[in-house]
C-alpha cells in the first residue's frame, strides 16, 4: 500500500528523521570522495600533483590501503552525519514552524499565507545550525581523524597520511580515538574547531535558504506544487556550491584543527620539541585556532592555499546535497511511515498494559 501522494506533514521529529535519514544516505553514496577530500585538507600542499587531486588520492589510499581505506572512519561518520541531519532538522523545524505561527498570529482571518524573507531563513538555519554543532562536534572530531589516519614525518618535513601497515599498533577505532583525543588535548579536545563550526553555521544557512527561494520562484513560475527531481538537483548542487565558494576557507581551517598533523606543524613553527603519542601536548604552546592556521598558510602559499582542496569539496559536497534533496521528500514518507507503525505499536503496548 503506497502513502499518500498528498504533501506529508511532519511534526519537527518526523522532520528530524527524514533529514537525518537522507543525510545518511547521500553521504554513503559518496563516501570514497569524503575521505578523499578531508585527506587533501588536513595536509599541507606537496610537490606532488596526485596528492592534491580526489582521483589521484582515491587510487593513492586504494593501492595502500585497499578498499578498506576508502571507507575508513565510515561507522563514525554515519554517526555524525545521522546526529547533525537530525539535529540540524529538528531545530531548524522547530524554530521555522515558531516563527511562522507567531507570524500567523499577527496576521488577520482569511489573509495570505506568509513568506519568510531570505535575511530570516538565513539566521534560522544559523540558529539550528549553531544549536546542532554544540551537540555533535565530538564525533565530527573523531570521524575526521579516522579519515585522515595516522600521520608520519617525510624526508621533507611534511605530514602525510601513514600506510595502515605501519609497525607500530594503533588502535584506530572510534573509542580508541577518542581516548587518544582526550589524553593529547584533553576533554576539550572533543570540541576541536568548535569556533569555525560555529561560524560555518552559514554554510547550510546558505544552502537552504537560497534553496528554499529558487525553489519557491520555480514553483510560482510552472504552477506546481513541488519540484522535479531534476530541478532539485540543479537547484540544491547550485545552493551548495555558493554556500562552499563563500566558507570555504573556514572548512579547510576546521578540518586542519581537528587533524591529528595540526599539533606537529604548531611544534615546528613555534621551535618546540614534538608532541609525543598519548601525552598531553599543551604544557608549552596552544592548539592552533582557524585564525592561526589560515596565517600560517598564507605565508606559506598565499590566498590559493586557503582554497586546497576546493574542488574536491564541492565534487563532494555538491553531489551529497543534491541527493538529499532528491530524496528529501522520500525520505519524508518513510519517516511518515515509520512514525505511524511506532505509533501504533505503542498504542497497542498501551491497550495491553
Amino acid at each position: 500500500m503506497s502513502v499518500q501522494s498528498k504533501p506529508v506533514k511532519l511534526t519537527p521529529f518526523g522532520a528530524a528523521l527524514a533529514g537525518a535519514l537522507g543525510g545518511c544516505f547521500s553521504t554513503a553514496v559518496v563516501y570514497p570522495l569524503d575521505v578523499a577530500k578531508t585527506r587533501i585538507q588536513a595536509l599541507p600542499k606537496g610537490k606532488n600533483k596526485d596528492a592534491q587531486s580526489m582521483l589521484g588520492v582515491l587510487i593513492q589510499v586504494f593501492k595502500k590501503e585497499g578498499i578498506f581505506g576508502l571507507y575508513r572512519g565510515f561507522g563514525a561518520t554515519m554517526m555524525n552525519t545521522f546526529s547533525m541531519q537530525y539535529a540540524y532538522f529538528f531545530f531548524y523545524s522547530m524554530v521555522r514552524t515558531s516563527y511562522m505561527n507567531r507570524l500567523l498570529r499577527k496576521m488577520p482571518k482569511g489573509g495570505k499565507t506568509p513568506q519568510i524573507g531570505t535575511a530570516m531563513e538565513l539566521i534560522l538555519g544559523a540558529m539550528a545550525g549553531a544549536l546542532a554543532q554544540i551537540f555533535t562536534i565530538p564525533v565530527s572530531v573523531i570521524a575526521t581523524r579516522q579519515q585522515v589516519g595516522k600521520t608520519k614525518k617525510t624526508q621533507s618535513g611534511a605530514s602525510t597520511p601513514a600506510s595502515s601497515s605501519s609497525d607500530e599498533p594503533e588502535d584506530d577505532s572510534f573509542l580508541g580515538v577518542a581516548k587518544e583525543i582526550v589524553e593529547e588535548e584533553g576533554i576539550g579536545g572533543l570540541w576541536l574547531g568548535i569556533k569555525p563550526g560555529l561560524i560555518l553555521t552559514i554554510n547550510p544557512a546558505i544552502t537552504y535558504g537560497m534553496f528554499e527561494r529558487v525553489k519557491n520562484i520555480v514553483i510560482l513560475a510552472n504552477g506546481t506544487d513541488k519540484l522535479s527531481p531534476g530541478l532539485s538537483f540543479l537547484v540544491g548542487a547550485l545552493s551548495k556550491t555558493l554556500a562552499t565558494v563563500v566558507t570555504y576557507p573556514y572548512i579547510m581551517a576546521k578540518v586542519r584543527i581537528q587533524a591529528r598533523s595540526a599539533d606537529v606543524e604548531e611544534a615546528e613553527v613555534e621551535h618546540h620539541e614534538l608532541p609525543h603519542k598519548h601525552e598531553f601536548h599543551h604544557k608549552q604552546y596552544k592548539h592552533p585556532g582557524a585564525l592561526d592556521i589560515l596565517m600560517r598558510v598564507w605565508k606559506r602559499e598565499g590566498f590559493v592555499g586557503w582554497y586546497q582542496g576546493m574542488q574536491a569539496q564541492i565534487i563532494k559536497a555538491v553531489l551529497s546535497q543534491a541527493l538529499l534533496f532528491m530524496s528529501k521528500d522520500q525520505f519524508e514518507k518513510y519517516a511518515y511511515v515509520l512514525m505511524l507503525v511506532y505509533s501504533r505499536i505503542t498504542t497497542v503496548i498501551d491497550d495491553m498494559v
